[in-house]
């Protein structure tokens, strides 16, 4: 079994599909094997749980049967106490079993969130029927201890079939506890709890109805007092645990989260590349599955893709320390260190329009900002000024509000124009540049010269080979200067756009 596999049969998500299967199979294949064998997973889980719930059941009758039969023979209210706990555990068990086939079932339109709740629900009714139990054998026990109001007739007999009961709730208990363990089940977990303690409380009355026995013996009448101090000690077992596990289905009942999750879900996100801030973490469980809703701040500038891949990092994560369905939301924040072209760029960017050529100096203690604008080409000039000064109070309120800013307006490209090659034009613009490196030290060689000509328009573009080591403004300088160059040589040319690239990838 590896380990995508073991995750899964462990109650984690399995989540690299790819890595269940052996490398060599097609993604077709996996698509077609993985959902198969996840089916196969969960139905065997199922079954073993039901199977676990229903070997419980079977168990319960035979003590049931046995304890009540020495009950009636022995009159011993230690076997009696252990009788209406065992007759309770038969009750209890019928309702896991019930629960356990309940809260399999996949979420519907009307459980959006599954039906794992009634496994702590059925717990939570157990708990009740325990403490009921404990209160009545607590108040027999007295009776007998203040009033002798029961004779008791032990024998080894009775001591012997105990034992005997002992020994099957001790099998039962472990046979629980695995299966509990191997699929998360609060309800298989609180039945192999009762039957973990029957095996004690089931000692403890051996231990009353022994010394019973021995008084009877000897004449030794107040060891026939150890028969209800033992009953005693049951229903203190009783509260003891019921107490425990009442408390646990109460506080998942009430969504109460794990100690320590909620920390370290938190940080988990917080360390996840792209998140500025973990806001808020909230968790609730429903059987075996925990639903998580985390909102994280993210940068204002970050594009929704990079939105997106913050989010399925945090729940892969989130994957690996709880088995969960993760909901993200995301706020978006100013980073602490933000410039002033991040902030320019966000408040474009937040009414949805594209800028570009950002440019910014200060000049006699003012603040001076050019940018290019682009907007619908099909857009009046009236419209564009309009959508141009609404950027420019923005960017005043979120910069400087003595700013001054300058707006070049120009097309947003939204169809693809015809092109015709010109070849000749081509080879004469590369000859060109490939003479410049005398004056441009930086220019190493220039190669893939394409002229175009686009609705009357000369469009060039090319690519030139520079120092990989030069800084990106230095290679921004030179490409400008290139440009102009190539503009005064070839008047005609409308726009030339320079590839820069280090020589040793040209």
């Amino acid at each position: 079994m590896d380990r995508a596999e073991r995750k899964f049969r462990s109650g984690w998500p399995l989540r690299d599909h790819a890595s269940a299967r052996p490398a060599a199979l097609c993604p077709l294949e996996r698509q077609r094997i993985i959902p198969q064998t996840m089916a196969e997973s969960l139905g065997l889980a199922t079954r073993e749980k039901r199977l676990a719930a229903l070997a419980s059941v079977g168990s319960a009758v035979v003590l049931v049967s046995l304890k009540v039969f020495l009950a009636t023979i022995t009159g011993s209210l230690g076997i009696l106490s252990e009788a209406l706990h065992s007759i309770l555990d038969f009750v209890a068990a019928i309702i896991t079993y019930l629960s356990v086939v309940v809260a399999d079932k996949p979420a519907d339109a009307d459980h959006l969130y599954g039906h794992g709740k009634v496994e702590s629900f059925s717990a939570f009714v157990e708990t009740g029927l325990l403490l009921l139990t404990a209160a009545y054998i607590i108040w027999e026990a007295f009776q007998r201890l203040l009033f002798h109001t029961a004779h008791i007739r032990p024998s080894l007999t009775a001591i012997f079939i105990l034992a005997l009961g002992m020994g099957v709730d001790f099998f039962r208990a472990r046979a629980l506890t695995r299966v509990a363990r191997k699929y998360p089940s609060e309800a298989l977990e609180a039945d192999a709890l009762h039957f973990s303690t029957d095996v004690w409380s089931t000692l403890v009355v051996i231990l009353g109805i022994t010394g019973a026995w021995v008084g009877m013996k000897l004449g030794i009448e107040w060891l026939g007092t150890l028969d209800a101090i033992a009953a005693l000690g049951v229903a203190g077992v009783i509260i003891w645990i019921g107490s425990r596990l009442g408390k646990r289905t109460v506080d998942a009942l009430l969504d109460v989260a794990p100690s320590g999750l909620r920390e370290r879900i938190a940080s988990a996100v917080e360390g996840t590349e792209g998140v500025l801030h973990t806001e808020r973490v909230r968790v609730r469980r429903a059987g075996q599955r925990y639903f998580v809703d985390v909102t994280i701040s993210v940068p204002r500038t970050s594009s929704l893709e990079q939105a997106h891949a913050a989010s399925d990092a945090i729940e892969r994560r989130i994957g690996q320390i709880v088995p969960a369905d993760v909901v993200v939301h995301m706020e978006p924040r100013a980073r602490s260190d933000e410039d002033l072209f991040e902030k320019i760029r966000a408040i474009a960017q937040r009414r949805g329009l594209a800028v570009h050529e950002l440019s910014a100096h200060q000049f006699d203690g003012r603040l001076f900002i050019e940018l290019h604008l682009e907007v619908n080409e099909g857009a009046s000039l009236r419209e564009a000024h309009h959508i141009a000064t609404e950027l420019e109070e923005d960017i005043r309120r979120g910069t400087d509000p003595r700013a001054r800013i300058s707006i070049h307006i120009e097309p947003l490209g939204t169809r693809i124009a015809g092109a015709e090659e010109m070849k000749d034009l081509s080879r004469s613009v590369q000859n060109f540049l490939n003479s410049l490196p005398s004056e441009y030290h930086e220019l190493l060689n220039c190669h893939d010269v394409h002229v175009r000509s686009v609705d009357h328009k000369i469009l060039v573009s090319c690519h030139c080979a520079m120092d990989g080591s030069l800084s990106v403004t230095a290679v921004h300088d030179i490409t400008a200067a290139l440009e102009d160059r190539v503009k005064e040589r070839f008047p005609q040319i409308f726009r030339l756009t320079i590839h820069p690239e280090p020589v040793e990838e040209s």
